[in-house]
């Protein structure tokens, strides 16, 4: 496939590096010389010096021999300016990367097909729905939603005494029969394992279970992990993060949230937007006005600021002083593998978003969602399963499906469940899918 990728900073070398690992043939098209020169030293793929808005640069990008354009850069117009012209030149795919304005809210007047837009992407707002789902669910590491939200794959890290440690995942499962749930996952050490029955569960595994929601918090229980409510909050950072973090939590009535940015406009302006928190105008890295404002009583802390070491450094001060929960904002690949690691309890990303909508453009056309999860070193599809494909009408134990891919749940008629041995998918169904590095191929052809 033939990419142009619209933007070098951090999130269009991270696209850049995922297609050129995969082969693809890539062209990064920037107005700085010094972003693009670090694409050049370290991926293999084409630099163009210039503005992505401009029919002359998208054309010595190679843009009429194109499949997609992905538009990354950090200014909104130059996105969809091209993508406007992208599609025009008749590329099929078009990816925006969009914060502000009429497309950063849905059910504007004007929609993102008619700018020829495919998909837009609001990082800033996938992240924040991601540390609202890890404060409401106390004990996960990773929390992602499938099939309409009727489905969860939440990550637990198991910890020293655990009941579940030196015990088979068959065991656990028998233990708890009356739980829907699967896990799908085991992250050991930088190994990620599609267990079978008889794998023993170690201490400082992360198992990744797949269930219904309800489900999924009684096996969290049944592994001995407290799901408590978190009821006090203190967010970090004024972003458009953490801005809409402490809407989305103040939003049941039921939670205390605290909300510090130093900048004393934006302050101003955060109190006058979100009158059920507390807004604070402060320094972010002053401990001494965290502990001041209540740091050691809160439940939960997240921060958002822009500054990723102060954000590291301040949830490791957060977990010394007894909070139960920590959530940081990271981007820099190198941090987020060892942030739990060294403390914390989570760690969010907005480049997440975006990779994870080019790499579903990527994969067959029946994969209708691809999901990611730093340290886990699979892919989770979602996949519509095609008239005539090789899983219909046959149990799941009587196929020949490929190691490396698991099928973990099933959505047939708007009900989702776990799948298991005797499960039947049928055209139309879809199935949620486990997939190993090199094996994506194998696991889509199983429902084309």
């Amino acid at each position: 496939m033939r990419v142009v990728v619209v933007g070098a900073g951090e999130v269009g070398f991270d696209v850049a590096d995922m297609l050129a690992q995969e082969q693809h043939d890539v062209s990064v098209v920037d107005t700085n010389p010094e972003a693009l020169g670090r694409v050049a030293e370290r991926l293999d793929v084409m630099t163009i010096h210039g503005n992505g808005t401009e029919a002359s640069v998208l054309d010595g990008a190679g843009i009429t021999k194109a499949d997609m354009l992905v538009a990354v850069t950090a200014v909104d117009e130059v996105n969809v300016i091209a993508c406007m012209m992208a599609d025009r030149l008749g590329v099929e795919t078009t990816i925006a990367r969009v914060r502000t304005g009429e497309f950063a809210e849905r059910g504007g007047v004007l929609s993102s097909r008619d700018f020829g837009i495919d998909v837009v992407i609001r990082p800033e707002e996938s992240a924040a729905a991601e540390v609202s789902r890890l404060i409401r669910r106390a004990s996960a590491t990773d929390v992602l939603t499938f099939a309409d939200e009727r489905l969860q794959l939440v990550g637990m890290r198991i910890g020293e005494g655990y009941p579940v440690v030196g015990k088979s995942l068959r065991e656990v499962a028998t233990e708890n029969a009356e739980i829907d749930f699967r896990i799908m996952a085991v992250v050991r050490g930088v190994r990620t394992l599609l267990p079978r029955g008889d794998e023993e569960i170690r201490e400082n595994d992360q198992l990744f279970v797949l269930g219904q929601p309800d489900h999924v918090s009684q096996v969290a229980e049944a592994m001995g992990k407290s799901e408590v409510q978190m009821k006090n909050i203190m967010v970090l950072g004024g972003s458009k993060v953490g801005a809409r973090v402490a809407e989305q939590l103040c939003e049941s009535g039921e939670r205390s949230v605290k909300l510090i940015e130093p900048d004393r406009a934006r302050a101003q302006e955060l109190a006058e937007g979100l009158p059920g928190a507390l807004v604070l105008c402060g320094d972010a890295t002053d401990i001494d006005l965290l502990v001041t404002e209540g740091l050691g009583a809160m439940d939960a802390f997240v921060a958002v600021t822009d500054d990723e070491e102060s954000n590291l450094v301040t949830c490791l001060m957060a977990k010394h002083l007894g909070v139960q929960k920590t959530v940081a904002l990271l981007s820099k690949p190198a941090y987020i593998p060892i942030s739990q690691t060294i403390g914390l309890d989570a760690a969010v990303s907005t480049k997440l978003a975006v990779s994870r909508e080019v790499t579903r453009f990527l994969r067959g056309k029946n994969v209708r969602s691809v999901a990611t999860v730093h340290g886990l070193d699979a892919e989770i599809l979602e996949v519509e399963t095609a008239e005539g494909a090789k899983v219909t009408n046959k149990p799941l134990k009587d196929l020949s499906i490929p190691k490396g891919v698991l099928v973990g749940a099933v959505e047939q008629n708007n009900h989702a469940e776990v799948a298991t041995g005797t499960t039947q998918i049928g055209a139309g169904d879809r199935a949620i899918v486990f997939v190993l590095p090199g094996k994506e191929e194998a696991a889509e052809g199983l429902f084309k």
